[in-house]
């Protein structure tokens, strides 16, 4: 499991494991925060396509799928 601060997320970088469409590359690029400032959720953009996606913070903690940095 990786272990992340949320709040030092943004532009932060990250490998896929299992690339999909060539995307192996992505930086965050917006947090998502609620009323007390705690964040909930990231968006995710893929370094070659530039397509984005939301997800959960905490997706990015499963070793399985995610790498810290760039590989």
């Amino acid at each position: 499991m990786n272990r992340i601060n949320p709040a030092k997320l943004l532009l932060s970088k990250w490998t896929a494991t299992q690339p999909r469409h060539k995307e192996k590359h992505f930086l965050v690029t917006e947090l998502f925060r609620d009323d007390e400032g705690s964040v909930l959720e990231i968006e995710l953009q893929a370094v070659l396509t530039r397509r984005s996606e939301r997800l959960a913070w905490q997706s990015l903690q499963d070793a399985e799928r995610w790498k810290i940095g760039w590989a």
